[in-house]
C-alpha cells in the first residue's frame, strides 16, 4: 500500500463502501418479485418505460430494475447474481470500467445495466471480440431480455439475427443443453437470421467491435436514408474492453477499393530481396520494426537490376516499396506474424494470437508478404472510408467496459476515453499460487524443461493449460509433447467456437491444453469439467487444482495476468508459472546484456532454472519500457486521426443533409443556391430541370452532390495520408510534425469545401440521360463516354493525361486525370 493510501484511504475501496446502500435496497426487492408470475415481471418492463415518460430518470428504477434482472436470470438460466456481480452492473451503468476476474461472471452481470439503459427505447450495445461469443450471448442472454419483453439481436460478419424462441420451436431437450452448456455451446435453433437495420433496431444488440465500426462507415456511404442500418450511439458496453480499446487501437478501420495504379513491382522485389546480405546490405532495428537498406545494398541491387543510378530511373516510391519489401522478408515471420491460408495471408494479432480475416497491412506491406510467400498479389487499395476504434467509440453517449485485467491501463482509460477503472471485489477470496518466473540461458533448454513438467503433472493427473505467444511456438511445442506421447490439445484461436468447447473441458483431471494465449477467451474453466461434476472437480482440487504455465513473458504485462486469470476462478485453488529464457524476444531485444554474462560466467547448464531480483527486474522493466512506447504510438496515432476526425465529422455530417433534404424534397433551393455562386442563372437551371424532366431532376441532385462529396473526400483521405508521411521530415526542421499537420491539413479541407460546390453546380448541367432500356435511363455527362453509362474500353488510368485536354498552370503539362475530371466521374 502507497503512503498516500494509508494517509487518504483506498479510493476503490470509498467508492465500493459508498454503493453498500443501494446493493442492499436492490436486496430488498426480491422476496417480492419471487412471488410474481412470469407475466408480471413482463408487465414491469412496460410500467419503468412509462415512469421513464413521466420524466423519471433511470437512477430512480435502478434498484428495481436490476432485482427483476435478477430475478428473470434465476427463473430462465437457473442463476442468481451475487452482489459482486451487482456491483459490477452499477459501475457499468455508471460509464466506467469494471475490472472483474476471470470466472466471476461478467456476461451476466453486463444484463443489468443493458435492460436498464434499453428502457429507454434507443438501443444498447454490447461489443465482443469474435462472433462466436456474440452469437453465445445472445442465445444465453437472450432468455433473460425475453422473459422481460425485450428483443435482442446479433451481429456477424455477413450475418445478423434475432432471438426468437418460436423460430424452430426448439423442445424442452435444446432447452436444457442450452441451460446446461450454454458457457460454451451455441444452440443456432434460437437465432432467426434477419437484416442488419432489424438487428439493430433490437432493444440490445450484440456483436464484434470490427462490425459496429465498419457499419458506421458503411452508413455514411450510402445513397439512401433506408439503406442506413445503425440508429444513433446511445449506450455500449465493451467486453474485454482492454483487448478492444487498447490492444486493437493501433489498427485503424479501413473500407476500400482496389487502386487501378497498383503497382506490379512485388514479384521483381521477391526475387532480388533473397540476393541481399543481411549483415552488409541492410540494417534491422526490430525495437521499430524497421529496414534499412545501405549504400552497398542499393549498388547491389542496381546492378541487379543492371542500372546506373536507382533514384533517377525508378524514383523514391519504387525504393519505398522495395523497403517494404524489405520488411516482409527480414522482419515478418510466417505463423508468427501471419499465416498463409487458402492462398491468402492472414494477419495473426499479436497480442491475441487470434486470425484477423479482412485486415491488411497498407504502404506495400501485405503485397510485399503475398510474393514472398507466392500467394496472388492482390491489388493496392484506394481507401473509401477510414477511423480509429477512439474515434469510433468516443460516438457513444455513455460508454462502459469490462475486463480482468484493466488497473495496469487505468492511466490511458482515463486519458483517452475518460473512463475511470473500478475493481470490483471477487465472490470468493483468491487463493491461486502466482510463482516466481523460471529462467533459462536457451530457449532449447527452456522447452525441455518445460516438457519434463507438463508431463510430470499430467501423470499425477493434474490438469495444465500451456500458454503460448505464437502459433509458431505453439506447434513446436506440440511436436515435444507428441514425442513424449503426452496427450494434449492445440489451440490456435482458428476457430472459436470449437475451441470454446475445448477450453470448458481444460479443468478435467489429466487434461494437457496447449493454447495461443487468448484462444478459448471468454469461456470457463470449471475444475472436473462443463458440466460441472462434483466427483471429478474435488479430484481435480485435491491435486491442487489448475496448473497455468506461460512459456515466455508478453510485451503487456495485462497478458501475462490474463494468462494466469484462467486459473483460480471463484476460490478454486490453482497455481501459475512462466518459463522464459534469455533468447526470448522480450528479453533479447529490449534486456539487459549483464543477465546473459552473469550465466556464462556461473556456468550455470542450458536446462537448469535460475531465480534471481536481476531477472526479475529486467523483465518488468522491459515490459514497462514497451507499454510505454505503444502508449506512445497509440496516443500519437490518436492525435493525428482526431485532426480527420474533425474533417470526418464536417462531411458525414454534410452527406446527412444531403439524403435528408433529398428525401424531404428539399434539396433543389441549396442546389439553387450553389448554382447561382458558380455562375449560373436561376433560369439556366430551370432549362436543365426542363430538359431532363422534374422527377429526373430530383434524382440527379442527390446523386451527384453525393457522388462530387464522396470523390473529393476520398481524394482528402489519400491526400492527407501523403501529408501525414512527409510532415515527419519537418522534424529536422525543429518544426512540430503534428503542427504542420493540423495546419496544412486545415488548409486542405477548407479548399475541398470551397471546391464542393462549385464542383456540383458545373457538374450538374453537364449530365445528360442516356437511357439503357425503357424503364432504366441513366445519368450521363458531356465529358467523354467513360464517365457514367456505358464504360469505353479506352478509359484514362489515373496518371493519364487528362481527356479534357486541361493545362497544368504551375508546370505547363497537361492535367493528370486522377487531379482533373477523376473525381467527377470516376
Amino acid at each position: 500500500m502507497s503512503i498516500l493510501n494509508k494517509i487518504f484511504g483506498d479510493a476503490n475501496e470509498k467508492y465500493l463502501k459508498k454503493l453498500q446502500p443501494l446493493i442492499d435496497k436492490i436486496n430488498s426487492f426480491e422476496p417480492t418479485l419471487e412471488s410474481f408470475s412470469n407475466e408480471k415481471l413482463k408487465e414491469k418492463t412496460k410500467e419503468f418505460k412509462e415512469r421513464l415518460e413521466k420524466g423519471e430518470i433511470l437512477n430512480d428504477i435502478l434498484p428495481e430494475a436490476f432485482a427483476l434482472v435478477r430475478e428473470a436470470a434465476k427463473r430462465t438460466l437457473g442463476q442468481r447474481h451475487f452482489d459482486c456481480q451487482l456491483i459490477g452492473g452499477i459501475v457499468l451503468d455508471q460509464g466506467r470500467i469494471a475490472e472483474m476476474k476471470t470466472g466471476e461472471g461478467k456476461t451476466l452481470a453486463a444484463t443489468l445495466p443493458l435492460y436498464l439503459n434499453a428502457l429507454g427505447g434507443k438501443g444498447c450495445h454490447l461489443i465482443t471480440v469474435n462472433d462466436y461469443l456474440a452469437r453465445r450471448d445472445t442465445v444465453w442472454m437472450g432468455q433473460i431480455y425475453h422473459l422481460l419483453g425485450l428483443s435482442t439481436g446479433c451481429l456477424n460478419h455477413d450475418q445478423s439475427f434475432l432471438y426468437d424462441p418460436d423460430y424452430k420451436k426448439p423442445g424442452e431437450e435444446k432447452d436444457k443443453t442450452r441451460d446446461e452448456l450454454g458457457s460454451f455451446r451455441v444452440v443456432e435453433d434460437f437465432l432467426r437470421p434477419v437484416s442488419r437495420k432489424e438487428a439493430y433496431l433490437a432493444d440490445i444488440t450484440y456483436g464484434t467491435n470490427n462490425e459496429f465500426g465498419f457499419d458506421y462507415l458503411r452508413d455514411n456511404m450510402v445513397y439512401d436514408l433506408a439503406s442506413q442500418s445503425q440508429r444513433g450511439f446511445n449506450y455500449a458496453i465493451v467486453d474485454e474492453v482492454d483487448s478492444i480499446l487498447i490492444d486493437e487501437a493501433r489498427t485503424p478501420l479501413i473500407i476500400s477499393a482496389p487502386d487501378i495504379e497498383s503497382s506490379k513491382w512485388y514479384q521483381e522485389f521477391a526475387r532480388i530481396i533473397p540476393k541481399l546480405n543481411s549483415k552488409t546490405d541492410y540494417e534491422i532495428d526490430e525495437k521499430m520494426k524497421a529496414a534499412t537498406l545501405t549504400e552497398e545494398g542499393i549498388n547491389k541491387i542496381e546492378k541487379i537490376l543492371g542500372m546506373g543510378n536507382i533514384y533517377e530511373e525508378r524514383g523514391i516510391k519504387y525504393l519505398h516499396h522495395l523497403e517494404q519489401a524489405l520488411r516482409a522478408e527480414a522482419l515478418f515471420k510466417r505463423d508468427k506474424d501471419y499465416v498463409v491460408k487458402d492462398g491468402q495471408i492472414l494477419i495473426v494479432d499479436e497480442f491475441t494470437g487470434r486470425l484477423m480475416p479482412g485486415r491488411r497491412w497498407s504502404g506495400g506491406l501485405h503485397q510485399a508478404i503475398e510474393a514472398k510467400e507466392g500467394v496472388k498479389v492482390q491489388p493496392e487499395s484506394l481507401t473509401l472510408a477510414s477511423i480509429t476504434f477512439q474515434n469510433y467509440f468516443r460516438t457513444y453517449q455513455k460508454l462502459a467496459g469490462m475486463t480482468g485485467t484493466a488497473a495496469t491501463s487505468a492511466e490511458e482509460f482515463d486519458k483517452v476515453y475518460g473512463l475511470e477503472v473500478i475493481i470490483v471485489p471477487t465472490n470468493e477470496p483468491m487463493i491461486r499460487k502466482d510463482l516466481a518466473d523460471r529462467v533459462y540461458k536457451t530457449e532449447n533448454g527452456k522447452f525441455e524443461a518445460l516438457v519434463r513438467e507438463i508431463k510430470a503433472r499430467q501423470l499425477k493427473g493434474q490438469p495444465v493449460l500451456v500458454g503460448t505467444t505464437s502459433i509458431e511456438k505453439n506447434e513446436y511445442l506440440g511436436k515435444l509433447l507428441n514425442r513424449e506421447g503426452v496427450p494434449h490439445q492445440i489451440l490456435n484461436a482458428k476457430h472459436h467456437q470449437r475451441e470454446g468447447e475445448i477450453i470448458a473441458q481444460a479443468g478435467r483431471q489429466g487434461a494437457v491444453t496447449v493454447a495461443t494465449n487468448m484462444a478459448g477467451r471468454g469461456v470457463d474453466i470449471i475444475l472436473g469439467g462443463n458440466p460441472p461434476d462434483e466427483k471429478g472437480a474435488k479430484e481435480v482440487v485435491e491435486l491442487g487444482g489448475l496448473q497455468v504455465i506461460g512459456t515466455e513473458r508478453h510485451e503487456a504485462r495485462r497478458i501475462d495476468n490474463q494468462l494466469r486469470g484462467r486459473s483460480g476462478r471463484q476460490g478454486d485453488p490453482g497455481c501459475s508459472e512462466f518459463f522464459v529464457s534469455l533468447e526470448d524476444d522480450l528479453l533479447r531485444i529490449f534486456g539487459s546484456d549483464r543477465i546473459q554474462s552473469l550465466m556464462n560466467v556461473l556456468k550455470i547448464p542450458e536446462d537448469q532454472p535460475i531465480e534471481a531480483n536481476l531477472v526479475s527486474n529486467a523483465i518488468e522493466s522491459a515490459q514497462s519500457k514497451i507499454e510505454g512506447m505503444n502508449f506512445d504510438l497509440r496516443k500519437h496515432i490518436l492525435e493525428y486521426d482526431d485532426v480527420m476526425n474533425k474533417h470526418r465529422e464536417v462531411i458525414y455530417k454534410k452527406r446527412r443533409e444531403i439524403l435528408e433534404k433529398a428525401q424531404n424534397a428539399n434539396l433543389k433551393s441549396q442546389i439553387l443556391e450553389m448554382v447561382k455562386k458558380a455562375g449560373y442563372t436561376e433560369e439556366d437551371y430551370q432549362k436543365k430541370e426542363k430538359e431532363v424532366g422534374e422527377e429526373n431532376m430530383r434524382q440527379i441532385e442527390k446523386i451527384i452532390s453525393l457522388r462530387t462529396l464522396d470523390m473529393l473526400w476520398m481524394e482528402h483521405l489519400e491526400s492527407m495520408e501523403h501529408l501525414r508521411d512527409s510532415v515527419r521530415l519537418r522534424a529536422y526542421g525543429q518544426r512540430d510534425p503534428l503542427v504542420e499537420y493540423k495546419n496544412e491539413g486545415h488548409k486542405m479541407f477548407r479548399q475541398l469545401l470551397s471546391m464542393l460546390e462549385s464542383n456540383i453546380a458545373q457538374t450538374i448541367f453537364k449530365v445528360s440521360l442516356v437511357p439503357r432500356t425503357a424503364e432504366a435511363p441513366v445519368v450521363s455527362s458531356s465529358a467523354p463516354n467513360y464517365a457514367a453509362g456505358a464504360r469505353s474500353k479506352n478509359k484514362p488510368g489515373r496518371n493519364d493525361p487528362c481527356p479534357c485536354g486541361k493545362i497544368n498552370s504551375k508546370t505547363g503539362q497537361p492535367m493528370k486525370y486522377k487531379k482533373c475530371c477523376w473525381p467527377k466521374y470516376g
